[in-house]
């Protein structure tokens, strides 16, 4: 809980009736290692935000695992427009490693947006983060070569390199696993 006061309060300011609040709304959830915390065709019920581990988020398309999130320490994650909307997900978020998680579910975030300010402003903020964190990874794939990209990736997490597998990496950087193996021994010589 200590890590996401830390991260809200490097943001806005918390009185201590609103760290209550918060304290009220969230739950602390520690879940072990490939846990699907939602499936596709499932509505997402909550957001997270990732304490400890790493998770990843996924489609299935055509029968072909497609990652599209790879989330470590200290960041939110949910399937967005399912949250929002509240209708069904394509996604499936499923943790890699063992997760220390806090979670928040609808209505309890509908209530901190409505009868708060800080929460408002929080939510403006990581939103804003996350979209242009996608709009530089649409860039990327329009003019970095894959060699880049991954070069890139272990630059601004180092964390995720380390822990993922080659497999999610290759996924998430738009490649075939091969390709990733053969920029990787380049790379080492």
């Amino acid at each position: 809980m200590e890590n996401l006061l830390a991260y809200i309060k490097s943001r806005v300011s918390l009185t201590p009736t609103d760290v209550d609040l918060l304290k009220k709304h969230l739950v602390y959830e520690e879940v072990p290692a490939q846990t699907h915390l939602l499936k596709a065709g499932n509505v997402e019920c909550y957001i997270y935000f990732l304490s400890d581990g790493f998770v990843k988020g996924y489609q299935n398309i055509d029968g072909k695992i497609v990652v599209q999130h790879l989330v470590s320490e200290n960041d939110f994650f949910t399937s967005l427009e399912s949250f929002m909307t509240e209708t069904i997900s394509m996604d499936y978020y499923e943790t890699i490693t063992k997760c220390s998680l806090i979670k928040i579910s609808k209505p309890d975030f509908d209530l901190l947006q409505n009868e708060t300010d800080f929460w408002q402003t929080v939510v403006k903020e990581v939103t804003n983060e996350h979209l242009n964190c996608k709009l530089e990874r649409v860039r990327d794939f329009q003019i970095l070569t894959a060699k880049e990209r991954y070069l890139k990736f272990v630059d601004q997490y180092p964390k995720l390199a380390l822990n993922v597998s080659i497999e999610n990496i290759a996924s998430f950087l738009g490649m075939e696993p091969q390709s990733l193996s053969r920029i990787r021994k380049q790379i080492a010589f």
